[in-house]
């Protein structure tokens, strides 16, 4: 575990054994076993204490992601209490949610029961260490599904401590099982007859390779991977209502948000007004310790987060983008990246159809309705998008027409218990939260009874 702001080891941990993923294994299986005869309320008081402990604990847990991953200590703060609203969402939403659905046949009286699966892995990412988690864990601790994580590597105390918390709450132990494993134990997890789905949030590269393990295997998998969310503004927007959102919708976490606002798609009577805007925004942030709660603008998660893109942004210029504001060097100890506007990106430069995860925004200008949603469109990503526009029902139309699994109007995005999380195209499958995440791992088992 390194600390962000200055590369200083804080904590090593080892690596696990086959013979301790053999065991995490067995465990969550005869958790499950044992779940299968229990109703899913003898889990509410548990999951509702764990929502207490993260509230309770709030800036101690925060502490523990801003100095794995450089998160502003407020907005680690802000992403402990979004866990904790969502282990009480599912603690008191899951016993409607279970209940079975009758179903009208002529051949006699039938339902259906939504029951627990087994033992699932889950793979997670590093920007949002315990909201990750908790997004799968919450609705499956409640369906009776136990848990196998491979966290990011980055960020292994982040993981260590959500497993206190689910274990401190009075949990079994095997309810949720952090692994140190390496790649290969991941796909050897995987093809364990023991383990029935796979739930992960990373890189396309990481959703391949682990939705080709899971089909191989014929296992049930869910994919939350990037995004190049589109941010429309149409010809009527409120540049006031803009104003007061872009900015953050970008710089955000450091820019590293899957689902965070990436290019800009402004109309050309409001082009040059949005840039100065953007421009005197990202220059007014104050970059520094992330434990400061004065600083606006965190490190980079690592060195070779910084590297990457400034490998990206460098190929962009090459390639015939211009940078409006940023790209410069920030002195200071940590992996800061000076916030940056690029601009005049033609449809063949790299970054046009590229995830660029930090505070980079790209900037389009377009003359019409039609072509802002062409170009939101002409994106191999379909995760997220906002839309500014004073005619909702204008607004509500351009919606309809783009290629994602999130729309926001007039706001920017967000993320709350009571609403699914996913995308399409390379953005991924399935959807977290709510209702719909909530069915991600259940078996749908139909009873019918002849007349």
């Amino acid at each position: 575990m390194l600390q962000s702001t200055n590369n200083q080891v804080l904590k090593q941990y080892d690596n696990i054994s086959d013979a301790d993923l053999e065991q995490a294994i067995a465990a969550a299986h005869d958790l499950y076993q044992q779940w299968r005869g229990e109703p899913a309320t003898t889990r509410q008081a548990t999951l509702h204490k764990i929502a207490d402990l993260m509230r309770t604990e709030k800036t101690a847990l925060a502490t523990v992601v801003t100095h794995e991953m450089g998160k502003l200590i407020s907005e680690a703060e802000a992403e402990v209490d979004l866990c904790a609203d969502i282990a009480d969402y599912f603690a008191d939403n899951a016993p409607t949610f279970l209940k079975s659905t009758p179903l009208t046949t002529g051949i006699g009286d039938a339902y259906y029961q939504k029951q627990a699966l087994g033992v699932l892995f889950m793979v997670e990412p590093w920007n949002f260490p315990y909201y990750q988690i908790m997004r799968v864990f919450a609705p499956n601790f409640m369906i009776g599904n136990p848990m196998l994580l491979k966290h990011a590597s980055n960020t292994p105390s982040s993981a260590e401590t959500f497993v206190d918390i689910v274990r401190r709450a009075g949990a079994p132990a095997a309810s949720l099982t952090n692994l140190f494993a390496s790649y290969g134990q991941v796909s050897q997890a995987i093809a364990d007859p023991r383990v029935v789905g796979v739930a992960l949030t990373g890189s396309e590269r990481g959703g391949a390779s682990v939705a080709k393990s899971a089909g191989e295997n014929l296992k049930k998998s869910t994919l939350e991977l990037g995004g190049n969310d589109p941010f429309i503004i149409l010809e009527d927007a409120d540049m006031a209502k803009v104003k007061a959102v872009a900015p953050s919708a970008r710089l955000s976490n450091a820019g590293q948000i899957c689902a965070a606002s990436k290019r800009f798609i402004v109309m050309a009577d409001k082009y040059d007004e949005f840039l100065a805007m953007l421009k005197e925004a990202f220059a007014a942030v104050k970059p520094g310790d992330p434990m400061d709660r004065a600083t606006t603008l965190a490190p980079l998660s690592s060195a070779d987060a910084k590297k990457t893109l400034q490998a990206r942004v460098d190929a962009a210029v090459q390639a015939g983008a211009k940078v409006y504001y940023g790209n410069e060097p920030v002195e200071l100890p940590g992996q800061f990246f000076q916030p940056t506007i690029l601009t005049d990106i033609s449809r063949d430069n790299p970054a046009y159809n590229q995830e660029l995860f930090g505070p980079v925004a790209s900037v389009y200008k377009v003359n019409s309705v039609a072509e802002a949603i062409a170009l939101a469109n002409d994106s191999s990503y379909g995760l997220g998008s906002v839309i500014f526009s004073e005619d909702r029902e204008q607004a509500d139309a351009v919606a309809q027409q783009l290629e994602t699994g999130m729309t926001f109007i007039n706001r920017a995005w967000a993320t709350l218990p009571e609403l699914p999380f996913g995308g399409v195209k390379n953005s991924g499958y399935g959807r977290e939260l709510y209702e719909l995440g909530f069915n991600a791992f259940v078996n749908e088992h139909l009873v019918v009874s002849a007349k």
